[in-house]
């Protein structure tokens, strides 16, 4: 099942391919990568889910995954049995053109216990040896 969280994402087409970070939360899925900004919905039934995800570019420069400098309109597909989902994706602007890609879950771990530090205790330093003079 698709849960609540913060996602790393590996994508690719046959042209390109690239990484980024997802979130989703409360039916709403949204992220970044190197190029573009992207929002939407996305709908979760048992371990399939199905999203509709509207980019934004916020870098000028190379040309999207889909090839193209526009922003996009995605309709993406996929399943997540576990920590890792699997989906692919169109773009209404290319037509034919198909992304496939791969969502992982990143879990925070367990703060270590911290111990709070000893109290300061001049007794025991170490003594200096007693100068002559």
């Amino acid at each position: 099942m698709l849960k609540d969280g913060t996602y790393a994402a590996w994508y690719k087409t046959p042209l390109d391919q690239g990484t980024g970070i997802v979130h989703v939360a409360n039916g709403q899925i949204w992220g970044r990568d190197s190029l573009m900004t992207y929002h939407g919905s996305c709908r979760v039934d048992g371990d399939h889910f199905t999203a509709t995800v509207s980019t934004k570019r916020h870098t000028d420069g190379r040309a999207t995954v889909f090839g193209v400098e526009d922003e996009l309109t995605l309709d993406i597909e996929g399943n997540c049995p576990g920590k890792i989902a699997t989906y692919t994706a169109t773009a209404q602007q290319v037509p034919g053109m198909i992304l496939q890609g791969t969502l992982i879950l990143t879990e925070q771990q367990e703060p270590s216990r911290i111990e709070p530090p000893p109290a300061f205790n001049p007794g025991k330093l170490p003594k200096l040896p007693k100068r002559s003079r």
